[in-house]
């Protein structure tokens, strides 16, 4: 029987009615369905609305439920899955409400009092986003910790840094993969934003005007881990901005991997030879023996673009909404699983790939001697020499083009030939344009210099221990708050 078909006389076409349904996808909610109806059975024990002895068998039932389905889910697959093709649950809501009924009897018919499938979904919803985060926030641990081991191996390993895909001047190898931390830092920091804004509880809302019972929506979201109950219940159950604001979030992290997997991706190329791809993760070619093809960065760049469009399919299925819910922003939901789970997938084998990573440090540091990538440091000691910068640029400028005519970089001229640009040039300009010197006289905050780069690798490894810390010490009061209530009850 449907939820609602007692206003119906007439069938549901069959064709329609399989259609309609979200069973298909939204039963990756099943967990915090399950979690939402132990807390509004909660409330309505309050208001006397069931029995002590009914809130046991409902709260039993739901738990038989999850722990039934999750590990059938466990092991399913997004096309394969053992909610989906139930022969009546239009949704999550109604398998639930179906399971518990077979479970407990007529008893499970009193949970759907005081709410609505509409304030249920909008909270299963933040739920899953809030829970999603604390996964992806993982994953992106674990990929800036292969990022700073490899820059820890690195040392004191130089490469060239590109403008508009030229060489302009040498950093650190560990300076380019840091990076990278710095981006996935600011990764994990919007997450926590969404998170922030996300975590409001719609429970009470009822279907558009708010329950028709006095709940105590304050207890209920404390029960759930909400901040606080939403304000307005046409704002609550229509609302998916959280939703948007993190898909938006999604395709940053996921511009990020595709620059990295465009970089790494050149750097496998016997044109540069700065990298050697894991065979791990490589294929190769069933035509060319020779072949080891970039196949994970170069299907990372391709999910990247799938991930960066869930946003905007969730912006085209809002855009013109009415308040307050509407079936359309069921569609919103396939969007946001698909990368969610995309995304989850390419992180954890990110930070393995990023980890297996060998870099060609020779290669790496030899492209850094030639192509003039000393000719800022070169200008810079004439800074130092009391030369405006602007003459100083001329100056090597043509310093360079000598060098072009000669076939040689600047430690190929004689102090005879370079003070004939200007009398400003010393013997000791040769020392100044050394790989080492062109690297530390980036002496600034953020800048290449060795002991720059060392101190921000060092400062890196602290924020991620600190992050460990936080969160071994969140599991920690986490177990012990649940020891004390289960000892309570």
């Amino acid at each position: 029987m449907k939820m609602w078909s007692g206003r119906f006389r007439e069938p549901l076409d069959a064709a329609f009615d399989s259609w309609q349904r979200s069973l298909r996808f939204d039963w990756r909610l099943l967990p915090y369905e399950v979690a939402a109806s132990k807390a509004h059975a909660a409330a309505l024990v309050q208001l006397g609305v069931l029995t002590a002895d009914e809130l046991a068998s409902i709260l039993g039932g739901l738990d038989s439920i999850r722990v039934h389905f999750d590990a059938a889910v466990d092991s399913a697959t997004p096309r394969s899955h053992p909610m989906a093709n139930h022969p009546d649950a239009e949704d999550v809501h109604h398998f639930v409400e179906l399971e518990l009924k077979a479970r407990i009897g007529n008893t499970a018919l009193k949970l759907h009092t005081g709410r609505s499938r509409n304030e249920q979904i909008a909270t299963d919803l933040r739920l899953y986003v809030r829970g999603t985060i604390a996964t992806l926030q993982d994953d992106l641990h674990l990929w800036t910790q292969a990022f700073l081991t490899q820059a820890k191996a690195a040392d004191d390993a130089a490469m060239p840094a590109y403008t508009h895909m030229q060489r302009a001047e040498p950093v650190l190898v560990a300076h380019w993969l840091l990076a990278y931390v710095s981006m996935l830092e600011r990764d994990s920091a919007r997450l926590d934003d969404c998170a922030k804004r996300a975590n409001f509880c719609p429970l009470g809302s009822g279907a558009v005007a708010g329950a028709t019972l006095p709940l105590d929506r304050s207890s209920i979201a404390r029960e759930l881990g909400f901040d606080a109950p939403t304000d307005n219940s046409m704002d609550a159950t229509s609302d998916r901005d959280f939703v948007l604001e993190f898909l938006q979030t999604l395709g940053q992290i996921a511009l990020h991997i595709s620059r990295f997997a465009e970089e790494i991706t050149l750097y496998a190329t016997a044109e540069f030879g700065f990298v050697d791809l894991p065979e791990a993760f490589s294929t190769g070619s069933s035509a060319m023996p020779q072949k080891k093809n970039p196949d994970l960065t170069e299907l990372a760049r391709a999910k990247a673009g799938r991930i960066l469009a869930a946003s905007h399919t969730v912006e085209l299925q809002l855009k013109g909404l009415p308040l307050a819910y509407n079936k359309d922003m069921q569609e919103t939901q396939e969007a946001l699983f698909s990368a969610t789970e995309e995304m989850h997938a390419l992180l954890a084998l990110l930070g393995r790939f990023t980890q297996a990573l060998r870099f060609r440090t020779d290669r790496m540091g030899a492209a850094c001697e030639t192509g003039f990538l000393n000719a800022m440091a070169a200008a810079t000691y004439l800074v130092h020499k009391g030369i405006p910068f602007r003459t100083a640029h001329e100056i090597i400028g043509n310093a360079v083009r000598l060098c072009l005519s000669k076939h040689c970089e600047f430690d190929g001229l004689t102090l005879e030939e370079l003070r004939q640009l200007s009398p400003a040039f010393e013997q000791d300009f040769f020392t100044a344009i050394t790989l080492e010197a062109t690297l530390d006289c980036h002496d600034v905050p953020g800048g290449t210099a060795r002991t720059r780069v060392r101190n921000e690798l060092a400062l890196a490894e602290l924020r991620a221990t600190l992050r460990d810390t936080k969160i071994a010490n969140k599991d920690t009061a986490e177990t012990e708050a649940q020891e004390v209530k289960h000892a309570g009850a």
